[in-house]
């Protein structure tokens, strides 16, 4: 009886240990889920970034070369800022602020409700090979997602492949209406690869490198470098190709844009080689 008692304590045992290994290895991949949920999570509100990084790029830069072409006489220029946009400009000797007013009830900006305003100014010097514009948002929203920030551009006429170039410092926070919060640091190289001259801002097309660190309100920062030029084609609302690498504690990979289509579809593949989709907003 005695051996018959010891052994239904060691089955007894087996069983509770099979079951706590099976909690803990269920409790597990639930934890990964979670993690993997939060981690595409916050590349796919990287990406909305993006979103909003390119818009006001193209913005500011349509307007200044509106301004620019309009005084030097160069020619006629068609740009791509809708009407709803109300542009204002104060000029001085030498000095130029330039106002976009967006409105509180909203503009459709390719795609996007923006409100509030843009404001940028600069020192204008026709001769000057390089120019510094520096803006700053007031009560700005895009599709109702709040961004803060102040920036500046640097405009060098040509580059060493001969194309005029933006580099843009990275000081933006966005607060979602959920009040999921990133801020986003850094420095993007704007290389304009097509287009410039011909006095249409929609043809234009550029090829964008550089890198830079998210950090989202629970603490997590991303660091961002770009592999393969981001190329954007102002006609599309997404970047149509390019790649960079995404890195975070116990967590990176392969952020993709395609190879050339302008549809808001990329993938995201991990260090570990899993691959998903992500669809753009």
């Amino acid at each position: 009886m005695k051996n018959l008692r010891e052994i239904k304590k060691g089955v007894l045992s087996l069983v509770v240990l099979g079951l706590i290994f099976t909690s803990c290895s269920k409790n597990e991949d639930v934890e990964n889920s979670i993690n993997v949920v939060e981690d595409t999570t916050e590349v796919q509100q990287s990406a909305e970034i993006d979103q909003i990084d390119n818009i006001l790029g193209d913005l500011i830069i349509d307007a200044y070369e509106e301004q620019e072409v309009s005084e030097t006489g160069r020619g006629n220029y068609t740009g791509s800022i809708p009407e709803c946009v109300t542009i204002t400009l104060v000029a001085q000797q030498g000095y130029r602020q330039v106002t976009l007013d967006f409105g509180s009830e909203g503009c459709l900006v390719n795609g996007h409700v923006l409100k509030g305003q843009i404001i940028f100014d600069y020192t204008r010097d026709p001769e000057a090979q390089q120019i510094a514009i520096n803006y700053n948002l007031v009560d700005f929203y895009f599709d109702n997602k709040n961004v803060i920030g102040s920036r500046s551009i640097l405009k060098e006429l040509s580059n060493e492949n001969g194309n005029p170039q933006f580099t843009h410092t990275l000081d933006i926070t966005v607060i979602w209406p959920n009040g999921v919060q990133a801020t986003r640091e850094g420095t993007r190289v704007r290389e304009w690869v097509e287009g410039f001259g011909t006095g249409v801002f929609s043809d234009n097309v550029f090829e964008i490198t550089g890198n830079w660190t998210a950090t989202f309100v629970n603490g997590n920062t991303h660091t961002y470098e770009v592999i393969i030029p981001l190329r954007r084609e102002v006609i599309c609302a997404y970047f149509v190709s390019g790649s960079f690498d995404v890195q975070r504690t116990n967590f990176g990979g392969i952020f993709d844009y395609g190879e050339g289509d302008c549809d808001n579809q990329a993938t995201f593949t991990f260090n570990n080689g899993v691959e998903i989709e992500i669809t753009l907003n």
